[in-house]
Order: C-alpha cells, then sequence, then structure tokens
C-alpha cells in the first residue's frame, strides 16, 4: 500500500528539492476482474455524449467536488499541479459569464474564426447564443497556472502546462459521465473575461468553461459516430 499519511500532509511548493520515496503496493487485480472492468468502463464511455441541453435541476455538489478532486490526481510536468477548478453555481455569476462570453462569440461567428473553421463548426449547429451557461445549474471553470510565486515574490515558471491541465480536464469530464452527470467543454476565446468575473490572480489563465448538469427532457445530441478501435490504434 501508499504511504497513507501522504493524503494527510499539506501540500506546498517544492522548488530544487528531490522528493522522498515511499512503498507503492497496490494490490494486484485478477486478470478476469480486471478484464471485466475493462470492458464495463469502455462501455460506460462509449455513452458519454456532449450536451448543450440542460436541465434546471440541480446537481449534488458534492459529486462536482469529487469529480474534480478525481481531476487533481492527474499527472503533470514536476508534479507542479498547475490547475484551479472554480465551481460557479452562483446564478448571477453565471449571468454575468453568458453575457461576456456571448459577446466573444458574436465577433467570432462574424468572421473571427475564419471560414475553415465555421465550416468545421456548421454540421453541429452551433451558434453565439450559449444558454447552456445558464440553464446547466453548475459551471467548473478551469484555469492553467502559469507559474507561482515563492515566499519572496520570486515567479517559478510551471512546465506542460497545457498538457498537464488538458489530462486533467479529460479526468474530470470521464468522473463527471461516470457519476452520472452531463458536461461541455466550453472555450470561448479570448477568455480573459474569466478571469475578470472571477477574480483570478495573474498568474492564472483560463482554460474551459465546463457547464455541469443533467440533460433536459428534450436534450438532443448530434447522431455521431466516432472513430474504431482499429482506426485510432496502433499496435508495435
Amino acid at each position: 500500500m501508499a504511504d497513507e499519511t501522504t493524503a494527510e500532509r499539506p501540500w506546498t511548493p517544492i522548488h530544487g528539492e528531490p522528493y522522498r520515496s515511499v512503498p507503492y503496493r497496490p494490490e494486484r487485480v485478477p486478470e478476469t476482474e480486471s478484464l471485466t472492468h475493462a470492458a464495463e468502463l469502455r462501455a460506460r464511455m462509449q455513452e458519454r455524449r456532449t450536451v448543450r441541453q440542460f436541465a434546471p435541476d440541480p446537481v449534488p455538489a458534492q459529486v462536482v467536488r469529487d469529480a474534480i478532486a478525481c481531476a487533481a490526481t492527474a499527472p503533470s510536468g514536476a508534479h507542479q499541479q498547475p490547475w484551479t477548478f472554480v465551481l460557479v453555481q452562483d446564478p448571477e455569476v453565471r449571468r454575468l459569464i453568458r453575457e461576456a462570453a456571448e459577446h466573444e462569440e458574436q465577433i467570432s461567428y462574424d468572421g473571427r474564426l475564419g471560414e475553415e473553421w465555421l465550416a468545421a463548426l456548421r454540421p453541429l449547429g452551433t451558434d453565439e447564443v450559449k444558454p447552456h451557461l445558464t440553464d446547466a445549474p453548475a459551471l467548473v471553470v478551469v484555469f492553467q497556472q502559469r507559474y507561482w510565486l515563492g515566499e519572496d515574490g520570486t515567479k517559478h515558471k510551471h512546465y506542460y502546462v497545457d498538457e498537464s491541465v488538458g489530462i486533467a480536464v479529460g479526468m474530470l469530464l470521464s468522473a463527471l459521465h461516470l457519476s452520472g452527470l452531463a458536461a461541455l467543454i466550453h472555450t470561448p476565446s479570448p477568455m480573459r473575461f474569466l478571469s475578470q468575473v472571477l477574480g483570478r490572480p495573474e498568474n492564472e489563465k483560463a482554460f474551459a468553461v465546463i457547464p455541469v448538469g443533467y440533460p433536459a427532457a428534450d436534450c438532443r445530441v448530434p447522431d455521431l459516430v466516432r472513430k474504431s478501435l482499429d482506426q485510432v490504434l496502433v499496435e508495435v
């Protein structure tokens, strides 16, 4: 078993100091059980869809917190964990975020995106109107931390930030889906307004807005086809 005190110790930045090693001996899962779990997980993840129509019903905040805790176990460059997750449930704050996002999206759909990108979006039927930002009862706004400040004010750069935060967001989507909630990745560009609305420090840069909730009773999604395993897997 891993060191049981690890989860109890407070985290503090480590710069230039080595980590001490601890034993890691998780119980090995029998092959038959592992195959069953893998098949069940594959089947459940095949059911995951991006949802843009949300029911107004509240979601258990602790379920979202637990999903964020799962996301925060993601690997990161030099274990710097360069992410902040802001859980937004306040209706007025969600309204402000939608208002600012739709302003930026209007500019984007009017030409800032470029014709090639707009052509790729047309089959999905998306536009500058983003009701999911206020219909969903919760938003998780993910920020990437470009650097952290030492006690003396010295800036310390984080490494592999995009990769680290991207992995964490993928784990968040999986955790939300497996917990029975629906979600959407929304990336209005530019996203500087999110730092202003949420009062985030200058070392944080918005990465994505993720509406979270239950699908609306009349929710519909595009009839998409995912690539088969043979199309995405190369075995050597």
